[in-house]
């Protein structure tokens, strides 16, 4: 079977990499198409997956639509090159169009409903539509295919990672320090459009309340404030699960981070100008995230205090994540099953939506 995997953001990588190998594993002929955005290549080279990169990530959203054609452009002729039996990618928005010119199925997974503009250049033309159970936007009904899982839970399910507790001692910490994780977006994105987060003044109150009580590492997708970047992290990009795993609380504007955070057990805040139907679950069922809106940014710091303040937190955190995984599945298992019986697997793994 030759698959096509078009990876266009870090997280992306994450939630395709365990399934890529196995895939290879399997004797498939695998390829991925990627996009020079953030951190990609570099997660791409440190997992060992080749790649062709056929666009650049623009810093303005100016530059989303030039972008658009550049990739879609390149992407076809490594389909023609190709010629693959199936594509697949997160958000769907590039290979649903070349898909659908050349004949070929392509399966988008999507969990962000505030992709708006994406969602409306890419559902009329991709062949199945896969969300999370959780998903709360709009999406063809005929094309909508749903399972209980979390994207975050393709790579961080404990079938697929045991965090590793000797990166702690790289950050010059012995198990058991507490510590925090920050993170900031760039708010590049197509989906970001409209979108904020902290406050500069919050941003440093935030940190400063924060180090009051341990050790504070950022991870940032642009310029820090000069007072902040002595906290920026320190190790390879790759390694940073090893270490949100062990972390006291995380705190920041990436819904991903903070739903990586519930499934490892680790209380989250999340600040965003809009919500996302896994946080809003993962609050609401699992009570193990808070999302707070860019309006509501001292209350969130408020509730930050509130957590610092219980002793047993990773205790109550651990037990709250462990029901989360006896309702959710193995999502790398479901991917693999789901690519190589396609297309009886849409049926025979996936459960359709409730018509309303």
């Amino acid at each position: 079977m030759r698959i096509l995997v078009d990876i266009s953001h870090p997280a992306h990588v994450h939630f395709f990499r365990n399934a890529l190998s196995v895939w290879q594993n399997h004797g498939h002929d695998v390829h991925v198409v990627s996009r020079r955005k953030d951190i990609t290549l570099p997660l791409l080279k440190a997992y060992g997956f080749q790649n062709r990169c056929v666009s650049r990530a623009g810093r303005s959203k100016l530059s989303l639509l030039p972008e658009f054609i550049v990739h879609d452009y390149g992407l076809l002729r490594e389909v023609l090159r190709i010629k693959p039996d199936i594509m697949l990618q997160i958000g769907g928005l590039f290979i649903s169009h070349v898909g659908y010119v050349c004949g070929i199925p392509t399966l988008t997974f999507q969990d962000t409903e505030m992709a708006t503009v994406s969602n409306l250049l890419t559902f009329p033309f991709t062949t199945a539509i896969l969300t999370p159970s959780c998903y709360e936007g709009w999406v063809p009904s005929s094309k909508h295919y749903l399972y209980p899982g979390y994207h975050e839970l393709a790579y961080l399910h404990p079938k697929r990672f045991s965090p590793d507790p000797d990166f702690i001692q790289r950050l010059k910490l012995t198990p058991g320090d507490p510590f925090y994780l920050v993170r900031f977006v760039s708010w590049g994105a197509m989906h970001d459009v409209g979108e904020s987060g902290f406050k500069y003044s919050v941003k440093v109150a935030m940190v400063h309340e924060l180090a009051r009580h341990g050790k504070v590492f950022i991870t940032s997708e642009g310029m820090l404030p000069e007072e902040l970047e002595k906290y920026r992290f320190p190790l390879c990009p790759e390694i940073v699960h090893h270490v949100l795993a062990f972390a006291r609380l995380y705190i920041g504007e990436s819904a991903t981070m903070a739903s990586e955070a519930a499934v490892l057990g680790v209380p989250a805040i999340f600040v965003s100008t809009s919500s996302r139907g896994y946080t809003s679950e993962q609050e609401r069922i699992y009570e193990l995230t808070f999302n707070f809106t860019h309006l509501q940014q001292e209350e969130a710091l408020s509730k930050m205090k509130q957590l610092l303040a219980i002793d047993n937190l990773q205790e109550i955190w651990l037990e709250k994540r462990r029901r989360l995984l006896n309702d959710k599945i193995d999502v790398t298992d479901w991917l693999v099953r789901l690519v190589e019986n396609y297309p009886d697997s849409l049926e025979g793994l996936c459960y359709r939506p409730r018509l309303k």
